[in-house]
């Protein structure tokens, strides 16, 4: 039962997909990255204050390394949000898992290991034909810059799993990780709102509505809520149905996206959200059964989670 925590972790995600498509309207992407910064440093730290953790850390580079890159992949996901529709966008995010198999898979290559997991590649190989299948329309519509964006996204977010598992093997501990994240997501947000100010560009909307400060809320609420809950299923819960419930979150951005949006998807569209969440689900289950330390880095991944 403790793993039906990511149920609750998807269903938050997807919401905050929702806020940020419709926030896109009002306020720039750096805006949106800033405010959900603000608000999920500033509830992790009544959190962590309350409950007498420590802020200390002698690992600050890691921290700034696996901001610096989340942050990024948060910007883009964010951006290709509001140009794409709400389930493309969430789809081609959680393709994080096939890009740790790939850049693992390579790793072992490059070290001169000749065994060679071959369902492992074949999950691989299916979710490329995924993503083609998916953003076939994308190539004879102007939605191909955000394509491009969303598919880097989950790159970097692979990166950022990676570097939060190593955090999680020097002993950090996940409230940490989660609140650095939040500080660099506010940073960066800051300077971007300055650079694009020193451009000439509108950086700084003001508040006209309750709507959009409520909008603003939920986009760091639901987020700082998700990997909360993220972190408790893991921490509880079975990993490999922990892992695969993630992917649910796909689902609940596909109804979000047909619901709210009006998103309209042909067969191809369809199949290519399906064939990626196949093979996402079969890389989780390899890179899982693989993984010697198991649950203990496991836990760590839903930091990673929301990049």
């Amino acid at each position: 039962m403790q793993s039906l925590w990511m149920l609750f972790a998807s269903f938050m995600f997807a919401i905050m997909g929702v806020c940020v498509k419709l926030a896109s309207d009002l306020y720039s992407t750096s805006e949106i990255v800033m405010y959900r910064g603000a608000v999920g440093m500033i509830s992790l730290f009544l959190v962590i204050r309350h409950q007498g953790g420590s802020f200390k850390t002698p690992l600050a580079g890691a921290h700034l390394w696996r901001g610096v890159v989340g942050v990024v992949a948060l910007w883009l996901w964010f951006y290709s949000i509001n140009i794409l529709p709400l389930a493309t966008a969430m789809t081609l995010n959680y393709m994080a898992p096939i890009w740790i198999a790939l850049i693992l898979l390579c790793a072992g290559w490059w070290q001169a290991k000749n065994h060679v997991e071959w369902p492992l590649l074949l999950a691989i190989g299916m979710s490329f034909v995924g993503v083609t299948l998916l953003l076939q329309p994308a190539f004879h519509s102007n939605q191909l810059s955000g394509a491009l964006m969303a598919l880097v996204s989950g790159m970097l977010s692979a990166l950022a799993y990676l570097q939060v598992r190593k955090l999680g093997q020097l002993g950090e501990p996940e409230y940490r990780v989660v609140f650095y994240f939040s500080v660099v997501n506010f940073l960066a947000g800051v300077l971007g709102n300055v650079a694009g100010s020193g451009l000439g560009k509108v950086s700084w909307h003001a508040h006209t509505s309750a709507y959009g400060v409520a909008l603003l809320l939920a986009i760091g609420l639901c987020a700082t809520l998700a990997q909360m809950a993220m972190t408790r299923s893991y921490r509880l819960g079975k990993t490999l149905v922990v892992a695969n419930l993630q992917y649910t979150g796909i689902v609940f951005s596909s109804v979000w996206g047909v619901l709210i949006f009006g998103d309209v998807f042909g067969w191809h569209g369809w199949a290519g959200i399906s064939v990626i969440l196949v093979s996402g689900i079969a890389a989780t289950y390899y890179n899982t059964r693989n993984n010697a330390r198991g649950a203990a880095i496991a836990r760590t991944d839903p930091i990673a989670s929301e990049v």
